[in-house]
């Protein structure tokens, strides 16, 4: 929860943040996409330190960098040290969330786990909250300094509660393995595993479009560009966070029984995350309340959504492998949301500089032209889900496990609940309706 809070506080304070740095759209950018570059190019490294040296030191020494990076930023007055404090903030939460899910499957058992895992996002989704309420009533109220500076505390409490608390697992300290040890030959074969890959594709697929919004442009959109006031900008940021809580134990449930129909659900959200973009850009003039309602609802589907590419990882790889192949999934959002998130600094800043937006650098034409940047990245991670999934596909069925058809799967599924509503002894097993 923490970790999130550091890692979407400089959304809230976009605004701000242009006027303190005098920072064009670009290099406003340039903050979250460094941020994101450290998150993402830590992932693999810190996936294999967990499997040799466990979560505890991983978790405690992440909540002490995250402390120094807002303390930075807290200070800063330039770009390039208030890059640096960005930077720290994304060292640090790399080393969390891989680590935290890694404690998972040690202390639970494994039918848990999908459902855990949603509730450990759920659990992270509260940091959006905390930043995007009481961060930002501290920001309007008592300034950047402060309001830096009161995040940077929230780390010292993470340490000292990291420290003290966890427990790699039942019994103490996790011993290194020989296998743990070979790193090089862990991350090879967990890249050669198709399953890794289609959980990189699914997490770099519908993780990205909320992580954009919450994270960098989603608030000036909606303020500038929509003109929704403040208050309820942040309220809106606040339904993301309760839409995402309410369905993550759903599609966590669904996950469970559903094993093998996985990746269909994921496209099911892409697909829906790509019409609700849609109908908000073609809207003429502001969109109505109501329809920046079903955008934020959509998109936050999109986060609990995306753990389903750590379900992936889980069960396509032995668990001394875990760590690693949970680091290359996590690549995937984060790689897209920064490429995502530059190119739309980019874009607005030339439409702004050829004059498309008469000197209004958020106007609404500009921003639904740059935010169009995300159809392009969603096509490229949906190839890379069809692809990946024919190979697992192909794989399965030589090992004897054929998939039988969605539409042949539904009926029998259907068939099964009619005959058990017609009463006991006429219903089917559940292991053998079960897509």
């Amino acid at each position: 929860m923490v970790a999130v809070t550091q890692r979407t506080s400089f959304g809230i304070a976009g605004v701000e943040a242009t006027e303190r740095f005098s920072a064009t759209a670009s290099v406003l950018s340039v903050f979250t996409v460094v941020q994101l570059l450290v998150y993402a190019g830590l992932q693999i490294p810190v996936g294999m330190l967990v499997d040799r040296y466990g979560p505890r030191l991983l978790i405690a020494g992440g909540a002490a960098l995250m402390c120094a990076g807002q303390f930075q930023l807290a200070v800063a007055d330039s770009v390039g040290a208030g890059i640096l404090g960005r930077s720290l903030v994304g060292a640090g939460d790399a080393l969390t969330f891989i680590s935290v899910l890694r404690l998972l499957p040690a202390w639970f058992p494994a039918a848990k786990v999908p459902m855990l895992t949603q509730w450990t996002g759920i659990v992270g989704q509260l940091g959006q909250i905390a930043s995007a309420i009481p961060f930002a009533f501290m920001l309007r109220s008592f300034g950047w300094n402060t309001a830096f500076a009161s995040a940077a505390a929230l780390s010292v409490l993470a340490f000292v509660l990291a420290a003290a608390l966890i427990r790699n697992h039942p019994g103490g300290g996790q011993p290194a393995t020989t296998e743990t040890q070979a790193s090089g030959s862990s991350l090879a074969a967990a890249w050669r595993q198709p399953g890794t890959r289609l959980g990189l594709w699914t997490h770099f697929t519908i993780q990205f479009p909320g992580t954009v919004f919450v994270m960098m442009w989603g608030y000036p959109y909606l303020v500038s560009a929509e003109k929704v006031p403040p208050a309820t900008a942040s309220i809106l940021m606040t339904f993301f966070v309760t839409v995402a809580i309410v369905c993550g134990p759903w599609l966590g449930t669904w996950v469970g029984r559903h094993p093998l129909r996985r990746s269909t659900m994921v496209l099911l959200i892409a697909g829906a995350m790509a019409a609700a973009w849609l109908a908000v850009m073609l809207w003429p003039g502001p969109a109505p309340l109501w329809l920046l309602l079903v955008l934020v609802a959509v998109l936050a589907v999109g986060g609990p959504g995306s753990m389903i590419g750590f379900d992936f990882a889980r069960t396509f790889n032995p668990s001394h492998r875990l760590g690693t192949a949970t680091g290359i999934v996590n690549i995937g959002g984060f790689l897209a949301s920064l490429v995502s998130m530059y190119l739309i600094g980019l874009v607005l800043d030339a439409l702004n500089a050829s004059g498309f937006s008469n000197g209004d650098l958020y106007d609404l034409a500009s921003f639904r032209i740059a935010l169009a940047v995300q159809f392009a990245v969603m096509g490229l991670g949906v190839a890379g889900i069809l692809r990946s999934r024919r190979i697992v596909r192909t794989r399965m069925a030589g090992e004897g496990l054929h998939l039988p058809p969605l539409r042949e799967a539904l009926a029998r599924e259907r068939a099964r609940r009619r005959d058990e509503r017609r009463g006991p002894g006429r219903a089917g097993t559940e292991t053998s309706t079960r897509e």
